[in-house]
């Protein structure tokens, strides 16, 4: 089996994630859209992009829900919901873990950049990580 094979494949559990994020999902299923074993696919996967699927998921899971915090009118619960997790003490807790504060003070710092409620504070961000970061520019 060539390389570049294997790494479609790969690419076929990583978009699967991405694609299904919001639902319950096990390494089996992932690894099924990739036709590997599911410790298989683990190894690899950790392997090619340095982090394990449900590592990849939790950083998906949680930008999403970032992005969605600043830009959004939903309660953190809503938002805890939307981005898949059943939750809220899970979720609040890996958000903690992985940006450093709460969610609810995420949002009440960002708002307090921005002079219009739920609007990105564009004139506080530079354009290219607003850009990169909503996938559009912020005016």
């Amino acid at each position: 089996m060539t390389t570049n094979y294997k790494f479609e494949r790969l690419n076929a559990g990583r978009d699967y994630i991405a694609d299904n994020f919001q639902a319950p999902l096990s390494l089996s299923d992932i690894a099924k859209s990739s036709y590997m074993s599911p410790y298989h696919f683990l190894r690899v996967f950790k392997d090619t992009y340095g982090e394990t699927p449900n590592e990849f998921l939790i950083r998906l899971r949680v930008e999403k829900a970032k992005k969605m915090l600043i830009t959004e009118n939903f309660s953190v619960s809503e938002i805890c919901e939307k981005v898949g997790y059943t939750s809220l003490g899970s979720f609040s807790s890996l958000f903690l873990k992985q940006v450093g504060v709460a969610p609810t003070l995420y949002r009440r710092k960002l708002w307090a950049l921005s002079c219009e409620p739920y609007r990105f504070p564009s004139q506080a961000i530079p354009a290219c990580f607003a850009y990169h970061f909503l996938g559009k520019l912020a005016n």
